[in-house]
Formats: structure tokens, C-alpha cells, sequence
């Protein structure tokens, strides 16, 4: 006889989120990187032995959770689950099977009790460093981004793969600092497996029927919430700073949504094509981020895990920028790719109203530097927020990361890390759109470069020609600003810092929603 009932369902449920965010903080405290201990650039999830997504960490990036699960499926394709043992972690940082760039790592492992696999845990993270040029727009192919780890064994039953590891070290700027982070994501999957035997050796579940139950309701209750949406098919289209062989030198990106009943279908016919600059977003990512906006939209207070993702269907043309064709250029995926969200928002404001909001000026800003100091390499990546889009019954929030969890990171933190001396960091009050909710603003943010040697840097800044629409007849927000000397800078390219060079950046302001009465 079963031993679930809706009560003992919900315990173990609360239960086993309470585990993977356990594991989660073993990753946290044991990681080298700021990405992780300031910029939570990562996400522990956890999966039944089929590769379906039973939770999460609650401090997650919104489209790890959703790609995870793809990766797993990948590993139990390549190896095969009959070869694998107790004591196997596996490492990947391909972008169409993980996360759509090679700067994150995804390490799993399966997870057995007795003889037989019942789950994997798993981790996602950015990396320090993963080698080739630094992350930037300007990549022209896939190999100038970095080191490509296919799908391997880091560990063989506990055993270290020293080749791969050897490999790994002599490939990236700050072996230490990678190997350390890789390390914490091994402990992490591995914390996580033991505490769920253990939670299962102590209930007497059987995950298999524990799995079936929650991805089942929550299923119901996502097509419920779709049913409840009038039917009908809407279009949408957002644009975002491209390259100068674009039309305008903008990229487009058209998002076409279908409810019929109770499923919700978006479709990306009509965006650009893949580009040669590392903007691409894979379908993976693609099908992520559609998700978490489709998620958000029509049933937030579900618990995420697969079933709230079984009712929606998402396509986009291939050789589209986003769905590319290996090997393109992906490194700086998310300046498009964080922009999906607004793009379905924008189709759905006519039958789904105030649940929308306006575009964010914050996809994926971001700082790379990298040099010696002294006889130590170092290397800083760093996220700046920007202004939210206006919408959902409120104002759009200030110097966030929509729709990533992403941090800024600490001034003390930076200092600390690169010969920067930062002058000024505020919020660009007034740079949101205005409306009935007015967008959030942007971050300003001035630093000198104080390095005795000169250093290669990078700068994600999006929106300098495309600044965050409006909504329903809102104001557009602030366009975002890079100067380096006085001199105007596009998003794409590397830049060599010297002693004294003053660098001053301001990220764009959020979209307003509704015009003001």
C-alpha cells in the first residue's frame, strides 16, 4: 500500500527541496569564486533516475534548472546507466546539451541505493575561468571561447580522472581558483546523494511513486492554470543591440504564443538568423528561459519541477540565433537569451494584462578583466544589475539582474580581487521608464584601472542602441552607457587596460508599464 496521502506528500516534498538546499550551501561555502559566494551564478537540482527535475535549490539562475535535466539525460545516453557506479561523477560544459555557453560546468552523479540507481544530483556553475579570449560579443567562433569538455567521467568510482584534470589546469587563466569550484560542485552532488539515501532509508518511499505523485499534481495544476486563459494566438517582436550586418544593426527576436486549452505553445519563426558574433543562443537555453517566463506567467506558486513544463511546447527555426548550428559563437548568450521573458510578456500582455511587465535593461551585464599582478595571475567577473521592467501591480526594482538571480557583486570584493579603484557605484535615479509603474533604474558605475602591467578586459553592456520598451504605453527606459576615457565603446570587443584608464558604465533603466494618469 502507498504511504502517500496529500499531507505526508507535502512534508516530504518541503523535505526534499530542504536537502538540495542543504547541498547547495556545502557548494557555496567550499567554492573559490565570487560567481558563486557573491553572484550565485549557479543551481543544485535534483532528478529521479529518468532525468526528471524533482527540485531545486531556492537560490537558483532560472534556466540551470530547466537545462539540467537535459544534461543529465545526455550522461545516461552517452555512458549508459548500466555502466555507471557508485562513486561516478560526470563533467560536461557543452553549450546544446548544458547551459549555452562553455563558461558553465555541469557536474552529476548518480546516486544509488543498494545496487540500483534511483536519482541524480546534479550542479551548475560559472567556472572562473575556462580559457580562449575572454567572454565577449566580439567571438567569432566557438573555438575562441574556450576549453570544450565533452561529455566525461571526472571521477571513475571515486577515482580522479588526472589526465582530465591535468587538462583542465593547463587550459584555464586561474587553474586553482577552477579546480577548487569544480571540487565544491564534486562535494556538493555528493552531499546531496547521501542525504537523500538517508531520507529514503528513514521514510520508506519508493522515489519512483514519490516522483510520479508531485510531478503529477503539479502537471494538473499547471494545465489548469493554462485552461484558464482565453485561447488564441499572439505575436510580439523586441529588439536588442545586434551587429552593424544586421538590419539597424539590431537583433530581432519575435515571439508567436498559442494557448489551446491547456497547452501553451511559443514559437520563434521570424527572429534572426544565427550571427558571427557569440550572441547565439542555443535551443536548450531557448526552451529555458521560454519556460521560466511561461512558469511565472500562469501558475508562480507551483513548485517547480517537470511538471509544470510538460504542457508547454517551444520552437525556433534552426540556424535561428536562437536555435545556431555548431559551432557559432554562444559565450555571450544571455544578452539575448535573458530577453525571451519580455518577448512572451509582450505577446501575452492582451489576455493575460497586469500578470506582464515591461523589458528589462538588464540582460547580462557584465566585467572581465584579466592580468598579473606581480607574479599571480588574476581574473574578476563581475555582474552589474539594471532597471526592471514596470508591471504586475508594482514599480519595476533598481539594479537587479531580470530575469537572473545574478548579484552585483561587492566593491570590496572587486578591489580586493584586481588593481581597480572604483570611484562610484549608485542607482541612476530617473533612468526607468516612466508610466503607471515606472521601470527601475539602472546602475552607474565609474572605476580607474590601477594594474602596473596592462590588462586584457571585457564589457557586456547591453542595451546602448535598444533601450527597455514600454508596456501598454509606458516609457522606454534610459539607454545604457561604456566609455572608457571619454570615448563612447560598443558591447562587442576587448579592450587593454593601463594604469589610470577611467572606465564608466551605465546600465539601462527598465521599461514603465501603463501610461500615467
Amino acid at each position: 500500500m502507498s504511504k502517500l496521502n496529500p499531507i505526508a506528500t507535502e512534508i516530504l516534498w518541503t523535505r526534499l527541496v530542504g536537502i538540495v538546499d542543504e547541498a547547495a550551501a556545502t557548494f557555496v561555502r567550499a567554492s573559490f569564486s565570487t560567481l558563486v559566494r557573491e553572484a550565485n551564478d549557479y543551481a543544485v537540482v535534483l532528478t529521479d533516475r529518468t532525468g526528471r527535475n524533482l527540485a531545486q535549490s531556492s537560490q537558483s539562475i532560472p534556466s540551470f534548472i530547466a537545462t539540467l535535466p537535459e544534461t543529465v539525460r545526455l550522461f545516461s545516453r552517452e555512458f549508459g546507466i548500466e555502466s555507471m557506479r557508485p562513486g561516478d561523477v560526470f563533467i560536461t560544459n557543452d553549450p546544446w546539451y548544458g547551459t549555452g555557453h562553455l563558461n558553465d560546468a555541469t557536474i552529476v552523479a548518480p546516486i544509488f541505493v543498494q545496487d540500483d540507481i534511483v536519482g541524480f544530483a546534479g550542479v551548475v556553475s560559472h567556472l572562473p575561468d575556462i580559457g580562449g579570449r575572454l567572454r565577449n560579443p566580439a567571438n567569432r567562433e566557438l573555438f575562441e571561447e574556450g576549453l570544450q569538455i565533452p561529455p566525461l567521467r571526472l571521477l571513475h568510482a571515486g577515482e580522479e580522472d588526472k589526465v582530465l584534470i591535468r587538462m583542465i589546469r593547463e587550459n584555464v587563466r586561474v587553474p586553482d581558483e577552477t579546480m577548487g569550484d569544480i571540487w565544491a560542485m564534486t562535494s556538493c552532488v555528493t552531499s546531496l546523494g547521501l542525504r537523500l539515501v538517508n531520507m529514503l532509508n528513514e521514510t520508506e518511499i519508493d522515489l519512483d511513486e514519490f516522483a510520479n505523485d508531485i510531478i503529477g499534481r503539479t502537471e494538473v495544476a499547471m494545465r489548469d492554470a493554462i485552461r484558464a486563459a482565453p485561447d488564441g494566438t499572439w505575436a510580439y517582436e523586441i529588439e536588442n543591440d545586434g551587429p552593424a550586418e544586421l538590419k539597424g544593426g539590431v537583433v530581432v527576436i519575435r515571439a508567436t504564443v498559442t494557448i489551446s486549452g491547456d497547452i501553451v505553445s511559443v514559437d520563434y519563426e521570424g527572429s534572426s538568423d544565427q550571427v558571427n558574433l557569440a550572441i547565439n543562443t542555443v535551443l536548450n537555453y531557448t526552451k529555458a528561459y521560454s519556460a521560466y517566463a511561461l512558469k511565472s506567467l500562469f501558475a508562480p506558486w507551483i513548485p517547480n519541477n517537470e511538471g509544470a513544463f510538460l504542457p508547454i511546447s517551444i520552437t525556433a527555426p534552426e540556424g535561428s540565433i536562437l536555435n545556431p548550428l555548431r559551432p557559432a559563437p554562444v559565450g555571450a548568450r544571455g544578452m539575448i537569451g535573458h530577453l525571451l521573458p519580455p518577448a512572451i510578456f509582450g505577446a501575452l500582455a492582451e489576455p493575460l494584462g497586469e500578470r506582464t511587465q515591461a523589458a528589462p535593461g538588464s540582460p547580462s551585464n557584465n566585467i572581465q578583466i584579466t592580468s598579473l599582478s606581480g607574479r599571480k595571475r588574476y581574473a574578476i567577473n563581475a555582474f552589474l544589475g539594471a532597471g526592471q521592467g514596470g508591471g504586475a501591480g508594482r514599480d519595476g526594482a533598481s539594479a537587479v539582474s531580470f530575469p537572473s538571480n545574478l548579484s552585483n557583486t561587492p566593491v570590496e570584493v572587486l578591489e580586493n580581487q584586481a588593481p581597480i579603484e572604483v570611484q562610484s557605484r549608485h542607482i541612476l535615479h530617473g533612468s526607468g521608464g516612466s508610466g503607471r509603474f515606472r521601470g527601475g533604474d539602472g546602475i552607474g558605475m565609474t572605476f580607474k584601472f590601477r594594474g602596473e602591467s596592462s590588462a586584457m578586459a571585457s564589457f557586456m553592456i547591453n542595451r546602448i542602441k535598444c533601450p527597455a520598451p514600454g508596456l501598454f504605453g509606458g516609457g522606454q527606459g534610459k539607454p545604457a552607457k561604456l566609455e572608457i576615457n571619454g570615448n563612447a565603446q560598443i558591447a562587442s570587443g576587448s579592450h587593454v587596460l593601463s594604469n589610470g584608464d577611467l572606465v564608466i558604465i551605465e546600465t539601462g533603466g527598465g521599461g514603465g508599464f501603463g501610461e500615467v494618469k
